[in-house]
């Protein structure tokens, strides 16, 4: 659905822009303004005579301004229905919402690839593998058809929420192929074609296209882009659950994939009990949650606040990118519906790698070596960023497996396309955007080992250091700000 942007919006989005000449000023911020966001991909822009007059001047300056915008790929003028705004050809890959890893036999050699935030086997998995092995010819007798998951494993999740503060029985928890393939079951047993689903922006981009193909009409939630607030804008939450009356609400409260934002307890309070007044049904992703890099005291599941939530995780981001199994936890009275659902997607979840699961899901010895590995690498690109290119900025999250810079000028889709040159592959901020925009941000997980992170660092620092007005001012001493 298209939506239109009136003149004294864009003359605030606008505010004081360069005029010598006027048309070229006009069409540099209103470029700014669609690459990050602030204007959203298929808006329709005011008339021509319309900006002229809230603006100030002429409509040939308009005019000019709107063809330069065409011209350069941020706009499309459809003859007697407007200008809208576009991305340009070469960038529009940055909003298909697609994460690509090279890893394997087709990566380029020398390349860097820092697209997806997965890791490899932690110390121990093997071992599990070797002891799931063992225990499995008690299965072979059976046809191993268990829609709901193997009941082992779904007593040991269970058994993990009510560790947390949230009591569970085995019968709320199906076990499935990982939290994307949880959340397409979850939306397929909840969303008719049309419903609304409202989701965060940024956001993990897989989630979003599980959703759409749900059938659902996404509505974003914007998180914040200021580096210390505290990620959620609630009243903007409020104001948008009253406004759009969501049937679902997809959120990551723990360790925010890609912001790294962690929402506490009063702001599960809070948020739960909008969605309560709005009958939305909570739908989160907890697929983070055990990655916890920093010493603070994790908040109380979002279940707790919400009993009507439907929680999804998985055991692929902590254990093994390769270990596709991952659960839901929801209310009794739902569970039918969503066995219905998941056995139109799949059958059942590969019974060999649950067994591994029950193995490895309250291994402290393993959890704790995964821990410390993200830790320090998490602390060398951090370190790396700091030294290399200071004025770029970000937070240090206290879990999960990215950070998320923000650039102190230019593109974020070029700056990567440029990277390539060099071999850094690193998705920037449009790819995670619900609406386009965000091209001020790239993310950049901490997964790949210490001396792939610095020579990614040192690699961007060459691409970023080229610009010559960049050079001098490194040269007058600029210096990051790291929250």
């Amino acid at each position: 659905m298209n939506r239109s942007l009136t003149p004294e919006h864009l003359a605030t989005l606008v505010g004081q822009f360069p005029r010598k000449p006027a048309y070229r000023g006009l069409r540099q911020i209103l470029q700014e303004l669609i690459g990050d966001g602030r204007i959203p991909l298929g808006t329709r822009l005011p008339s021509e005579r319309a900006v002229s007059q809230v603006l100030a001047v002429s409509r040939n300056t308009v005019t000019r301004a709107y063809a330069d915008l065409a011209a350069a790929g941020f706009a499309t003028a459809r003859q007697g229905a407007g200008t809208y705004a576009a991305v340009p050809g070469e960038r529009r890959r940055a909003h298909e919402h697609a994460l690509r890893s090279f890893a394997g036999a087709h990566a380029p050699e020398g390349a860097i690839d820092l697209n997806c935030a997965s890791t490899t086997a932690i110390a121990g998995v093997a071992a599990a593998y070797e002891r799931a092995l063992e225990r499995l010819p008690g299965y072979l007798g059976s046809d191993g058809h268990r829609p709901v998951g193997l009941p082992v494993l779904r007593e040991l999740i269970a058994q993990k929420y009510a560790r947390r503060g949230l009591p569970t029985d085995p019968d709320q928890i199906m076990v499935t192929a990982g939290a994307l393939s949880s959340t397409a079951i979850v939306a397929r047993a909840l969303s008719r074609p049309g419903d609304r689903a409202m989701i965060e922006s940024p956001v993990y981009p897989n989630v979003i296209e599980a959703l759409r193909l749900g059938g659902a009409r996404l509505v974003a939630s914007p998180m914040s882009d200021a580096l210390g607030d505290a990620g959620w804008d609630l009243d903007g939450i409020e104001a948008a659950l009253r406004q759009t009356r969501p049937h679902l609400a997809y959120l990551i409260p723990d360790f925010q994939n890609p912001t790294g934002f962690l929402m506490s307890d009063g702001q599960r309070a809070r948020y739960a009990a909008a969605l309560r007044a709005t009958r939305a049904t909570p739908l989160v992703d907890e697929s983070l949650q055990a990655i916890v890099l920093s010493d603070i005291a994790m908040p109380l599941p979002f279940a707790a606040h919400a009993p009507d939530a439907i929680t999804v995780g998985s055991v692929s981001k902590l254990l093994w990118s390769g270990l596709r199994v991952g659960w839901i936890r929801a209310p009794r009275e739902l569970m039918e519906r969503l066995i219905k659902a998941r056995l139109q997607l799949d059958l059942g979840t590969a019974l060999f790698d649950q067994l591994v699961v029950t193995e490895l899901l309250d291994d402290s010895e393993v959890i704790a070596a995964r821990r410390a590995q993200l830790r320090q690498r998490r602390d060398v690109l951090a370190q790396a960023l700091r030294e290399r290119l200071p004025d770029w900025r970000f937070r240090l999250p206290d879990g999960g497996m990215t950070l998320w810079l923000q650039l102190p000028e230019g593109s974020a889709t070029q700056l990567a396309a440029n990277l390539e040159s060099v071999g850094v592959h690193v998705p920037p901020g449009p790819m995670f955007s619900v609406e386009g925009g965000g091209d001020q941000w790239l993310r950049i997980p901490y997964v790949r080992p210490e001396e792939e992170l610095i020579e990614a660092v040192q690699r961007m620092a060459q691409v970023w250091s080229r610009a010559p007005a960049r050079a001098a001012r490194r040269q007058e001493g600029s210096r990051a700000v790291i929250l």
